[in-house]
């Protein structure tokens, strides 16, 4: 029954983004469906407004998830 009411609520996902100047620290941050057009912006677990103008903590960085492409990549011999 749950995957009946999100197959009828469907909400797009939100993710947290910050924007980082060319020394690291925290400009501002979003809050989208979509990656923010333009750079500087990386994803974060988390918007904390201590962060701004502050350099971004490593910790707060989400990596990008790893595609399943590799399995299908080739490998030298």
């Amino acid at each position: 029954m749950a995957s009946l009411w999100t197959l009828l609520f469907h909400r797009p996902r939100h993710l947290t983004y910050a924007r980082l100047d060319c020394d690291g620290k925290c400009l501002a941050f979003k809050h989208c469906s979509q990656p923010p057009a333009g750079s500087g912006w990386v994803q974060v677990s988390e918007a904390k407004l201590a962060w701004l103008g502050q350099p971004l903590p490593s910790s707060a960085r989400v990596c990008a998830r790893a595609s399943r492409h590799w399995q299908q990549r080739s490998l030298p011999a």
